[in-house]
């Protein structure tokens, strides 16, 4: 006569004592405030300058309202506004081919060893530094214009999209890629059959909205002579012609506002044809 097999009781962890919780979060409470303090010291936040600066500020406003309506002023914003999304389209759009090389061979699925480490270091250092860092160096290589700021985004761009798309692929299902690894597929022919297939709506809604992203990076590239309308605003606040600054971001925000609804336009066409 057999018996049956009892399975193997597992104990539970005893529950830590609720008085032990609530010291830890008191503690972590009073580490925050204490940062938020150090924080505001160093950073010279003063409300009494503030106050004292609304004079200042209501100058400023009453020489930049209204704005400059000039139609030769608003002929050369629109031209640099269309500029400035020259520079963001071109920034994100020749960013792709190493983006997605990048992503990858810094997705474990798809790569392992010394290539995912090299692949992943390259991404962290094109994202560690800031678009406007590359302009900067790109402004002293190849002269002010425009160019350096496609240049910045570009680079910039790679590192961002390559490290989302990579765990776009590595948070992709995971089934469909082991079926085919079982049947022998390569890591190539899997990437391609398996994984980008499943991960491509997701991939198209993170380069949408990079490429609004980089719209408003271009502007502020503007501001180191990476061309644009930055380039623009900047020029008018160094020659007080506060009522053109004015302007200027007024042209910005139907700029902004038209790419927020074109990249909304797509993600409605990309949803209905899924």
């Amino acid at each position: 006569m057999t018996t049956a097999v009892q399975p193997a009781r597992r104990e539970v962890p005893p529950k830590p004592p609720r008085a032990r919780i609530q010291v830890i979060g008191w503690i972590v409470a009073a580490l925050v405030v204490a940062a938020h303090a150090v924080a505001w010291n160093a950073t010279e936040i003063s409300l009494s300058k503030l106050v004292e600066g609304a004079t200042g500020m209501g100058e400023f406003l009453s020489e930049a309202i209204p704005p400059e309506l000039d139609p030769e002023v608003l002929g050369e914003s629109a031209s640099a506004a269309v500029e400035t999304l020259w520079i963001g389209m071109l920034g994100t759009t020749l960013s792709i081919p190493a983006s997605l090389l990048l992503a990858l061979l810094a997705a474990r699925g798809t790569a392992a060893g010394w290539i995912y480490q090299a692949a992943r270091g390259l991404l962290s250092f094109l994202r560690a530094v800031p678009d406007v860092v590359f302009a900067l160096i790109f402004v002293t290589a190849v002269g002010l214009g425009p160019f350096p700021g496609v240049l910045a985004l570009v680079f910039h761009n790679v590192g961002v999209m390559g490290k989302l798309w990579a765990e776009t692929l590595e948070d992709a299902d995971p089934g469909p890629a082991q079926a085919l690894r079982s049947a022998g597929a390569g890591r190539i022919q899997v990437a391609a059959h398996a994984l980008l297939p499943v991960v491509t709506p997701q991939m198209v809604g993170l380069l949408l909205y990079r490429f609004d992203v980089n719209v408003r990076s271009s502007l502020v590239l503007g501001l180191v002579g990476a061309g644009g309308i930055g380039f623009l605003i900047n020029q008018s606040i160094q020659l007080f012609q506060f009522d053109e600054m004015l302007t200027h971001i007024l042209v910005v925000l139907v700029l902004i506002v038209a790419v927020d609804q074109l990249s909304a336009l797509i993600r409605r066409l990309l949803g209905s044809t899924s």
